[in-house]
């Protein structure tokens, strides 16, 4: 346990904390979009439950971050899956039937965890980076630390944002074209699609923005035609 008097060992643990913190603000939207149709018992499970699983989930992929991140596609992969949830969020917005309460629940922490698993192929690498100057021998130890003791930063953030969303419900909307941003800004950072765009702010822009709009569009079309046939 002589680590623990490591002062690199401390900096590195702030320094991932801190990290965290900073790339959990769209996890927090997510967990919160996910929970907000479910009763408040069932919201606060949905929240609990799908910040551990989702945090357990970044200790694994930064185990394995440069790997998988070199794999072709994913990056594309991912985008669509995100605008995929993002216009599902859409919908349930709009959906008025009652759902199975054990259904909805399993199906909110699936939501989750789908939606974490893809933001979060590059925020890990943000997390191995904070703490790749600490000696070799403690790195996956302060990985595990500093993401576990962000469960409830994640866990407040959450409950504030769906709190919001009762009062305010067009940040349901801007929620999920938040995911649809992400998307264009993983699509676009996508070797096979970078090697073609240049690395120019206003066209990232324009990716993210019509990856906003996408989700925003789809989503809508999608509810208008469900009312139609209903």
């Amino acid at each position: 346990m002589g680590f623990i008097e490591s002062s690199a060992f401390w900096i590195g643990l702030l320094k991932i904390i801190w990290v965290n913190i900073l790339l959990s603000g769209d996890n927090a939207v997510v967990i919160a979009l996910a929970s907000r149709s479910l009763p408040p018992a069932q919201q606060t499970h949905a929240i609990i439950w799908g910040s551990v699983a989702a945090i357990i989930l970044r200790v694994i992929l930064t185990i394995f971050a440069v790997h998988l991140l070199q794999l072709p596609w994913l990056k594309a992969v991912g985008a669509l899956m995100l605008v995929w949830i993002g216009v599902q969020l859409l919908e349930d917005e709009d959906d008025e039937g009652q759902v199975n309460e054990a259904g909805s629940l399993f199906s909110a922490i699936k939501t989750i965890l789908i939606a974490d698993l893809v933001m979060s192929l590059d925020n890990v690498l943000a997390v191995a980076a904070a703490a790749d100057t600490a000696p070799a021998e403690v790195k996956l130890t302060l990985v595990v630390l500093g993401l576990a003791l962000s469960i409830p930063i994640v866990i407040f953030g959450s409950s504030i944002v769906l709190k919001l969303m009762e009062r305010l419900p067009i940040i349901v909307t801007l929620g999920a074209m938040l995911l649809g941003w992400i998307a264009g800004e993983m699509l676009v950072k996508e070797e096979a699609v970078s090697l073609y765009v240049p690395d120019n702010t206003v066209l990232h822009v324009f990716f993210s923005l019509s990856g906003a709009l996408l989700v925003l569009a789809i989503g809508k079309l999608k509810s208008r035609f469900a009312r139609v046939n209903s």
